[in-house]
Order: structure tokens, then C-alpha cells, then sequence
């Protein structure tokens, strides 16, 4: 299934508390139960005003759906072409 990389602007987001990451991210779960099998969240980075999550899922409609659903932003979505790290250069 495509991978995809989702930046979300949100104000604060480095500064939100545990509680608040955890109730988004319970909703966001509970969304993706939901939708079923078609889509699933990897993980997420937290900068200071932006969410950057990895997501599998059939297409960028989907992603958009699930935001849409949760009541968080999808500013920007990219399909993920390839994956480069240190130990795949050889």
C-alpha cells in the first residue's frame, strides 16, 4: 500500500501537554477503526508548529477523509516515491 507524508500546521503543536497529543490521537485511532483496514497511521513528528505524520493508505483521498473526520488539518500530503537512509547506500 502507498506510504504517505502528511504535514499538518498546527500553532503550539510543540508545546500542546500529553493529555491533549493523547486525546487527538485517541480520536484519530478511533476514526481509523472506522475506516477500516484501508488506512493506517505509522507515526507522527512534533515540531513546534507542525505535526508530520506517515500514514499507509490506497490513496490521498483517503488521508484527506480521515482528517476531515478527526477535525485536524492535512495542509499538505505527499505520496512517499522512495526511502533512503544510511544503510540502503550501499
Amino acid at each position: 500500500m502507498p506510504q504517505f507524508l502528511i504535514e499538518r500546521e498546527i500553532p503550539g503543536a510543540g508545546t500542546l501537554s500529553e493529555t491533549q497529543i493523547r486525546e487527538v490521537s485517541l480520536r484519530s485511532v478511533e476514526v481509523l477503526k472506522e475506516m477500516g483496514h484501508r488506512i493506517q497511521w505509522l507515526h507522527s513528528y512534533v515540531t513546534e508548529d507542525k505535526l508530520y505524520c506517515v500514514y499507509l493508505a490506497p490513496d490521498e483521498e483517503s488521508i484527506r477523509e480521515h482528517a476531515r473526520r478527526v477535525g485536524i488539518p492535512a495542509d499538505r500530503v505527499a505520496a512517499v516515491r522512495r526511502l533512503i537512509d544510511p544503510t540502503n547506500l550501499k
